[in-house]
């Protein structure tokens, strides 16, 4: 049995500041978000969490192993470095979709995200120091990204069919699965699972290349940790490299580097 802790981050009342007092540089929002990100994910990296941008202004983390106080030291950081801050919603559950559902409602409970009353929740359930299920990640990769798209087309047409791909496989995976699916750069996407066998990821390897046309291959792994998990996966995605395989789990030894 799998177990995720889920934490949404999203900034508070970030679209009216965006326009306050008048609309601001473009690139000057850009240069805040990815900073933002980048402190985000470096303060829950050192603490083997992972954290994903999704629209910038909600980013979804995968935090096995937080609990409340590092949360709240999380906002305290942010606040104290940025002219926004951030509320947090935290939530547990064997399925990923059903954590962040629940973790997004402990957050809308206490107001809008453009409600300027509302500023640094911090909402949720924690995963208590007893409970020890791991968690799963699926890292995949496409095949030969690099014939067939940066080595053969502009960069607009090959992000295109990246971003096909994702699409197809994201939604494929949290319409079936309930685990959510994220863009990583490059020609890779993590996705946070709940327990899968082997037959359900190759079933979303051949959705892809059916729907977007893009071939696929994944490693899967398991840990306490999103980093442990993480890393795991990448051993077994570096299996299916020298196998010539689409789908590979980690073996138990992996978890350990």
């Amino acid at each position: 049995m799998t177990t995720t802790q889920l934490t949404l981050v999203q900034i508070d009342n970030y679209g009216p500041w965006t326009v306050t007092p008048e609309p601001r540089r473009e690139m000057d929002l850009q240069t805040l978000q990815s900073r933002l990100f980048a402190d985000l994910a470096q303060f829950v990296g050192s603490r083997d969490a992972y954290v994903f941008f999704t629209r910038f202004d909600n980013m979804v983390a995968v935090t096995n192993g937080l609990d409340r106080d590092a949360h709240a030291k999380l906002q305290e950081s942010i606040r104290n470095r940025y002219p926004v801050t951030i509320s947090l919603g935290v939530d547990v559950s064997d399925s990923p979709i059903d954590a962040l559902e629940q973790a997004t409602e402990r957050v809308q409970e206490a107001g809008s995200a453009q409600d300027q009353s509302r500023t640094e929740v911090l909402a949720g359930e924690y995963l208590s120091a007893t409970e020890s299920d791991d968690l799963a990640i699926a890292h995949f990769d496409v095949n030969d990204a690099t014939g067939k798209y940066t080595d053969q087309l502009n960069e607009f047409d090959s992000f295109i069919q990246i971003e096909q791909g994702y699409a197809s496989l994201m939604r494929y995976m949290r319409e079936e699965h309930g685990a959510l699916s994220f863009f990583v750069g490059g020609d890779n996407i993590i996705s946070v699972c709940p327990d899968l066998t082997p037959a359900d990821y190759q079933a979303a390897i051949d959705h892809v290349h059916e729907d977007a046309g893009v071939d696929l291959k994944v490693g899967v792994g398991r840990g306490p940790s999103a980093h442990e998990a993480g890393i795991a996966a990448k051993h077994a995605l570096e299996d299916c490299r020298y196998e010539g395989t689409t789908v590979e789990f980690a073996e138990p030894e992996a978890l350990a580097d």
